[in-house]
């Protein structure tokens, strides 16, 4: 009964045309399946008239998945008829014809039955072409397509008419001065506002051939930094040999002034990245990681202080082309190579276990079964403990994801509700065939764990820590929260912009038990999941960290068993 609840609830998402088209292969299977006495010969017409639908639709743009497997039976049940417009029977159906014509529609409306079964995940969400307009209106058109189709527009309290206001002035004067770098920083303030990290331009190209880009970062002097919790800022990374290291800069050296500035003043004026910054913590992170970045050939003055010496010295930095490599080594990039589940046994008592991605890997096609035989490892082992390592981890596929989950939990519990935006209605309304629960698998741990997590672990990494957090055996831990941006994008919005600039938004909710949104950070930059156990980023972890190489936070997870 879920089953056909499910179907009937998905027709919500078909288009004007869709429905026409299933409600036409509705009537010509019970056609078939009633027995009348004559054949009309306008019935062989009705398929064809579902092949001109078809063809309306789809020069009107929908080539959604869920539109063609409609089609698909669209033109099964064209085929199967076309006879009968050029030669039609002058007899009754016999009876055993009728059941091979049933058996031949009931057969041709599975692609539909398919589409049905997914209709809200591959629904048409047409995309919006406005690379002919100019770059004012396209924005405004942008704006206010988003105002109502962008799913956390009200959790974010975004005032889309501030929006208008502080951004059309500056697409109006790029405009005017036939200026494409600011059309083109002016589009990525304006999305970067919004504070979600799934919200992208498609086609930047950042570390190929971006000249806003590398004509305003494209320089480093060989240092990256992180600003502690005291707000003392502190050099994470030194590139050996260059300017940084020449001029006497060690790792750990506390950066005083930069570039003139006070450096909390620089840092609070860096605004380049390149994602969104969902979470406050994300966004101190990527200013660190930015600072140190300047047009090449600039001379920056800098004040430091290096470790156990009281003594300020000022130096003067050129900037050098180094390939972005200080951005590169402080940003992780996995691989498909890289196999999606790891995991080992810590010190003959605890079990360890990295979850990279969730996605099948070119080497490790099943990590669903991957992680059910290390947990039967752990089991033989006699583990105290599991320690879930989802630091980095981007994402991939929820389905996957609460799968996994089964082997942590003793009762069944929701996942998600998802919600998308309905063009028939609207509004924004619960897809019922993608609700997702966690069901209890047969191998299950009951013991103590640990969940690693940091401001990299983003969208489906986000949720296993959502539905464990709370549970009495689990602890969450890390320096700051998960990256904040918990939307689903399925039929992702997307937006043709000036300048060949394609833009993209989640189309999605993900919401909790209690139908109310999960995961993604509010209009302050709060959000994703906060750590149980808060790992302090102070002096102390940072030489644990930076200058010997410990992992901090794992440490903290073995001892958290102890407590």
């Amino acid at each position: 009964m879920s089953l056909i609840q499910d179907i009937i609830d998905s027709l919500k998402w078909l288009t004007a045309w869709e429905m026409i088209l299933c409600a036409l292969y509705l009537f010509v299977l019970l056609r078939y399946a009633m027995p009348i006495l004559k054949n009309n010969r306008w019935f062989y017409f009705i398929p064809s008239l579902g092949v001109i639908i078809a063809s309306i639709s789809l020069i009107n743009g929908d080539a959604s998945m869920l539109a063609l497997l409609i089609y698909s039976s669209t033109a099964i049940l064209f085929l199967c008829t076309v006879r009968g417009i050029f030669k039609p029977a002058i007899k009754p159906m016999s009876p055993k014809f009728r059941i091979v014509m049933v058996f031949v529609c009931v057969l041709g409306s599975l692609p539909t039955l398919l589409a049905l079964t997914i209709a809200g995940e591959v629904r048409y969400n047409p995309v919006s072409d406005l690379s002919h307009k100019s770059y004012s209106k396209a924005f405004i058109a942008m704006n206010e397509r988003l105002s109502a189709e962008y799913p956390f527009g009200d959790w974010k309290k975004i005032d889309w008419e501030a929006k208008r206001n502080k951004f059309e002035p500056l697409f109006l004067q790029a405009e005017i001065n036939q200026d494409p770098n600011l059309y083109y920083k002016t589009l990525r303030d304006y999305l970067f506002s919004f504070r979600d990290g799934h919200i992208k331009i498609v086609n930047e190209h950042l570390y190929d051939d971006n000249n806003a880009f590398k004509n305003e970062v494209g320089g480093g002097v060989g240092i990256s930094a992180i600003r502690l919790d005291n707000g003392k800022v502190l050099v994470s990374l030194l590139l050996a040999g260059s300017p940084a290291d020449k001029c006497g800069i060690k790792l750990g050296a506390e950066i005083i002034s930069w570039d003139g500035k006070d450096v909390q003043k620089a840092l609070d004026q860096t605004s380049w990245s390149e994602n969104p910054s969902a979470t406050e913590g994300d966004r101190i992170q990527n200013q660190g990681r930015f600072l140190a970045r300047a047009p090449i050939g600039k001379e920056i003055q800098v004040k430091f202080r290096n470790r156990d010496d009281q003594a300020i010295m000022t130096e003067t930095l050129t900037a050098y082309d180094d390939q972005y490599e200080t951005l590169k080594k402080t940003k992780l990039k996995l691989k498909k190579e890289d196999p999606p589940v790891e995991g080992e046994i810590l010190r003959n008592e605890y079990g360890y276990v990295k979850f990279k991605y969730f996605l099948p890997g070119t080497t490790q096609s099943d990590p669903a079964k991957a992680l059910e035989d290390k947990l039967k490892e752990f089991q033989e082992k006699r583990v105290k403990g599991i320690i879930i390592d989802l630091r980095d981890n981007p994402g991939g596929d929820d389905d996957l994801v609460a799968q996994m989950a089964g082997h942590f939990v003793n009762e069944k519990k929701i996942f998600e509700y998802v919600s998308y935006y309905n063009r028939n209605t609207g509004r924004f309304e619960i897809n019922r065939s993608e609700t997702r629960t966690v069901q209890p698998s047969q191998i299950y741990f009951p013991g103590e764990i640990a969940v690693l997590i940091n401001h990299n672990t983003a969208s489906s990494g986000e949720g296993l820590p959502l539905l464990l957090k709370g549970m009495p055996n689990v602890k969450i831990i890390g320096f700051m929260s998960t990256n904040g941006s918990f939307g689903v994008v399925s039929a992702p919005i997307e937006i043709k912009m000036p300048g060949g600039y394609g833009v993209r938004f989640p189309d999605g909710r993900s919401l909790n038990k209690d139908k109310k949104i999960q995961g993604d950070s509010d209009e302050r930059g709060q959000g994703g999941v906060t750590p149980d156990i808060t790992v302090p980023m102070n002096e102390q972890t940072f030489k644990m960290k930076v200058i010997e190489g410990q992992d901090v936070e794992l440490n903290y997870a073995l001892a958290s068993f102890n407590d």
